[in-house]
């Protein structure tokens, strides 16, 4: 048996509590495939996020569901400041005002925590669409000898119900193409199989710089810097049609106050960073970093805002 010093021994005792002490991972659940635009914010702010909570970020993406599959998890998770949702308005909102079945309230079963970011839009078609402006494709959506396709992450969200809408605006139609994420739309985009998507500036904008897709669009109020050759949906003769996604982070609604406080401190100091902000906004993003009473504000408001748009669209989904 070989020799151990007690010097060796002593160290090998005092590290062991040190290591029964290493700090509990933050579980971030996002509710879509990788690769959408809600993933890749997420994936933006972790790093940061995990330097300001001192403790370990592990995303879990969770797609599937039309977001309901991630929420869900979220809602069921322990109530003990270890688990984050990174939503959408589809997730915090749409699936609520859509969805009668669902198995939780989603206004009493999460705590708002913080609104990382807003961001609009793009509107993109595949090379193989004929359609180079905003204008040719709501001709195409009213002549178009066979209805066109596009791709959603899912039945409610907002990809699902802004191409709806714009379908109804041009007097068209279209053919709605449901995927796990709106990630898993692109390569079908670039290969050909689905025609149209209208998805968050943070995922589809390198695709547009590249050539891979053609935007046609932006729905904010302004062109963006990165895309300045793209209309606004205004400008392109879509009247009103201003539509943002947004990210917000919520908590189980069990999960004590002290605890919710102290991940919006995390989230943000990391969203607030120079680094991550100048990053956020490259990709479209506008930084916001709010407490939990300003989330609060803002998702009452959201629900004013679609509860309207849901009602007159007519659509109910299981």
């Amino acid at each position: 048996m070989p020799h151990v010093s007690r010097r060796a021994t002593l160290a090998g005792l005092l590290a062991a509590p040190a290591a029964r002490a290493q700090p509990v991972p933050l579980r971030v659940i996002v509710p879509f495939a990788p690769g959408g635009a809600t993933d890749v914010a997420a994936r933006l702010i972790a790093p940061s996020l995990g330097e300001a909570l001192g403790r370990p970020v592990v995303i879990e993406n969770r797609g599937g569901g039309g977001t309901v599959i991630g929420t869900e998890a979220t809602v069921n998770a322990a109530p003990d400041g270890n688990t984050l949702g990174f939503f959408t308005v589809s997730s915090a909102v749409l699936n609520a005002l859509l969805r009668p079945g669902l198995r939780f309230e989603t206004r009493r079963a999460l705590a708002p925590v913080s609104l990382i970011g807003t961001m609009p839009m793009l509107v993109v078609a595949g090379p193989h669409v004929p359609a180079h402006t905003l204008g040719d494709l709501l001709t195409l959506l009213r002549e178009s000898p066979r209805p066109l396709t596009y791709g959603s992450a899912g039945p409610g969200s907002i990809n699902h119900l802004s191409a709806h809408l714009l379908a109804m605006r041009a007097g068209g139609r279209a053919e709605h193409v449901p995927y796990r994420g709106a990630g898993l739309v692109i390569p079908d985009l670039i290969a050909g199989t689905v025609d149209v998507l209208i998805e968050g500036f943070a995922s589809l904008h390198p695709h547009v710089a590249s050539g891979a897709l053609r935007g046609l669009a932006v729905t904010g109020a302004a062109r963006h810097p990165s895309l300045p050759a793209v209309q606004t949906a205004e400008e392109a003769g879509l009247p009103g049609y201003r539509i943002l996604n947004w990210f917000g982070c919520f908590a189980p609604a069990a999960t004590p106050a002290p605890a919710v406080a102290r991940l919006a401190e995390g989230l943000r100091a990391a969203v607030r960073s120079p680094a991550v902000a100048q990053r956020l906004a490259e990709n479209g993003i506008d930084a916001v970093g709010s407490d939990p009473e300003g989330l609060a504000q803002f998702w009452d408001a959201e629900f004013a805002l679609w509860r309207p748009v849901v009602q007159a669209a007519g659509v109910t989904l299981d």
